[in-house]
């Protein structure tokens, strides 16, 4: 098994296996991408309903009633735990529909149900020390990027260091390899100490404002900001250069087991048969790299509907209004903002494939012949990303406060594809995610027409999005 299990690379990417089995492998594939898109999905609500609606100035206006200090932040946590509960209730009756134990279900759904809740806890406090909602968001994506950083040192050496990261608590759950629950009392410590902190800090501050201190702005805005675009890449720039550093790295990463991959052919017959199952044996390094584009393909999209999105915040913000009270025009405005959804995901692609190319390129002396190989394998993912970023487009110009529900179409999107072929999910249910019509590549033949198709798709989405929001009212 040490091709799978010993492979320093690939048990930084997803975790160790515990368990030689069907559940085994099941909670193996998804642990790690299903906790870091619900924790993000976590801290996403928690400074949406908290520091957001300060910033609004909402929150004043509502707390200048009978409503109490310590409410908004209530409403936010409970908010966050009942969409993590039904997280937990999802998985696992959808792992106990497909024949798997009930136990080792609920293990999984409660892992990564946890792991959401203890984000919801550190965007909490995150929202206490910040004036601003992108700052806070900032705070917890870092919390969480480095949370993953140490379970993947700590699983490769530093064990001490997975103890110490929530998502190494929530892996070391063990679903389907004799479960231990103890480890879940990890998670609830820290939910309730976060809590704790939160609600100390609310009541150590002013409303409106934040603990650490604020660097002044300039009197004036600079003269590049004179355009729609311009405005659009200052308040994108950050969040696109945090993707793409973290998008070179985890391209880096990728590369690194491909090449002693071969050594997986001496496991025993049931990891072949497991591995039969999603994807076959020949090719095995064609196989793994389509694996884990199709995996960043939904990863990446969790930034192409972030900064879809953008377009509702600088609506309800306010902040909108003004723009388009100028000569602006209002699809003009949309799409400086659309601008940096589509094409930013582009760019992340991009930089996945050249820095897979590059690794692996260099582990085989082919760097010429791998980068544009696997660069082309990355960027396939592009026009299922941007069906997401027509969801949200869609949602903000038809019905602009269902916007947020471009986030449950990405979670069905990663649900569908690291279930639907491991547990033999109904083609028809697999094929409603994009993402299940992109070529596998590399290693098989490529066709261009469902690209075309997706593509066609999301610009009908977009056109009718555009068409909603140029003869709505804008607020």
């Amino acid at each position: 098994m040490s091709g799978v299990v010993s492979n320093p690379s690939l048990v930084a990417l997803n975790g160790p296996l515990f368990g030689v089995s069907l559940g085994g492998l099941t909670a193996w594939k998804i642990g790690a991408t299903e906790f870091i898109l619900v924790a993000l999905m976590s801290l996403l609500t928690v400074v949406r309903h908290t520091r957001t609606e300060e910033e609004t100035g909402r929150l004043e206006l509502v707390g200048a009633t009978v409503v109490g200090r310590y409410a908004p932040l209530t409403a936010a946590l409970l908010a966050a735990g009942l969409a993590n509960v039904a997280t937990v209730l999802l998985v696992t009756l959808g792992l106990v529909g497909v024949g798997l134990p009930v136990s080792g279900s609920l293990a999984l759904g409660a892992a990564v149900g946890l792991a959401g809740l203890v984000f919801a806890g550190v965007a909490a406090v995150a929202a206490q020390l910040t004036a601003g909602a992108r700052a806070a968001t900032g705070i917890a994506s870092a919390v969480l990027g480095g949370s993953y950083l140490l379970r993947a040192v700590g699983d490769t050496g530093a064990t001490w260091l997975t103890w110490i990261s929530p998502i190494g608590w929530s892996m070391r759950m063990r679903p389907f390899a004799g479960e231990q629950w103890w480890a879940a009392g990890l998670a609830l410590g820290a939910v309730m100490a976060l809590s704790i902190v939160a609600y100390a800090l609310v009541g150590s501050r002013d409303v409106g404002a934040g603990l650490l201190p604020e660097r002044p702005a300039p009197a004036t805005g600079a003269p590049a900001l004179g355009s729609p675009f311009a405005l659009a890449w200052r308040l994108h720039r950050g969040t696109l250069i945090g993707w793409l550093v973290g998008m070179a790295v985890t391209g880096a990463i990728l590369s690194g087991p491909a090449n002693s991959l071969s050594d997986a052919v001496n496991l025993n017959q049931q990891v072949t048969d497991l591995l039969a199952r999603i994807g076959g044996r020949k090719g095995l390094i064609d196989m793994y790299f389509a694996a884990v584009f199709g995996i960043t393909g939904v990863v990446v999209a969790a930034y192409t509907v972030q900064a879809t999105l953008r377009l509702r915040a600088e609506e309800s913000s306010g902040r909108a209004e003004p723009v388009l009270a100028t000569p602006v025009a209002r699809i003009r405005w949309a799409l400086s903002h659309l601008m940096f959804a589509l094409l930013g995901t582009a760019l992340l692609l991009a930089v996945v494939g050249v820095g897979s190319g590059l690794v692996y390129g260099l582990q085989t002396h082919d760097v010429g012949g791998q980068v544009p190989r696997l660069l082309a394998a990355a960027l396939v993912q592009l026009p299922a990303a941007w069906v997401l970023a027509g969801l949200g487009v869609a949602l903000f110009g038809l019905a602009p406060r269902l916007s947020s529900l471009t986030w449950a179409g990405l979670i069905a999107c990663v649900v569908l594809l690291e279930l639907g072929a491991i547990l033999g999910l109904s083609q028809w249910l697999v094929d409603a995610s994009p993402f299940a019509h992109i070529p596998k590549l590399p290693g098989s033949a490529f066709t261009g027409t469902p690209l075309i198709w997706l593509t066609a798709i999301a610009a009908v989405l977009v056109a009718s999005g555009l068409a909603g929001f140029r003869r709505r009212d804008v607020g």
